[in-house]
């Protein structure tokens, strides 16, 4: 549900109407009240956060997973809340908004995203691709476990496919995987998942 305004508003106006109970994003203005997902979809999301948080604890890096954090685009008035993103802890001291608003804007602060698609699947594809690739975010997931996207994103016959968006050279480039194919990750080089594995965490 997008809230249908005069004006667009800005994320200080957000900040300070957005209620606690409720998940709500910034899309250029506009206050985009995010959908409750589904059990699948939660299901995805807490695989891959427990696998993450794993690895993380195992090489002992300062990263965490928040629950509702933001991540702020400083070219426009956004603010997305991914399904996943995890955070450089070390560099928070240096995030304007983070002590009082639980938001991010810093490269150095992101080092993962990830988006698990439904049915606005376009938002993750274009919008948030766009927004994530110019803050610099070294890498974005967008694990479309319906193969929901266009078929240019998941094939065609459309399959279930996780595509792994990498910085180089300030452009994101893509690998996909699909099936059986393990999972490749700049963040996390010593991750031990296939694709196939994270689509089957919808029935555990």
């Amino acid at each position: 549900m997008v809230q249908s305004l005069e004006k667009p508003i800005t994320f200080a106006e957000f900040i300070q109407w957005k209620p606690e109970n409720k998940r709500y994003e910034l899309h250029d203005g506009a206050i985009v009240e995010m959908a409750q997902p589904t059990g699948e979809h939660e299901d995805i999301v807490g695989f891959l956060a427990e696998k993450l948080t794993l690895e993380y604890v195992r090489c002992n890096l300062p990263y965490s997973i928040p629950k509702t954090a933001l991540v702020k685009s400083a070219s426009s008035e956004s603010a997305y809340s991914p399904d996943i993103l995890l955070l450089n802890r070390s560099n928070l001291v240096n995030e304007p908004f983070w002590k009082q608003e639980s938001t991010v804007t810093m490269a150095e602060s992101i080092p993962l995203v990830i988006e698990v698609v439904s049915t606005n699947w376009r938002d993750d594809y274009y919008k948030k691709y766009g927004e994530y690739e110019e803050i610099g975010i070294p890498e974005y997931w967008i694990v479309d476990y319906l193969g929901l996207g266009a078929r240019k994103f998941v094939g065609n016959p459309k399959k279930p496919t996780v595509s792994i968006y990498f910085l180089v050279d300030g452009e994101y480039q893509v690998n996909q995987f699909r099936e059986n194919d393990c999972i490749r990750s700049l963040t996390f080089p010593e991750l031990n998942l296939t694709a196939q594995q994270i689509f089957q965490a919808v029935n555990i």
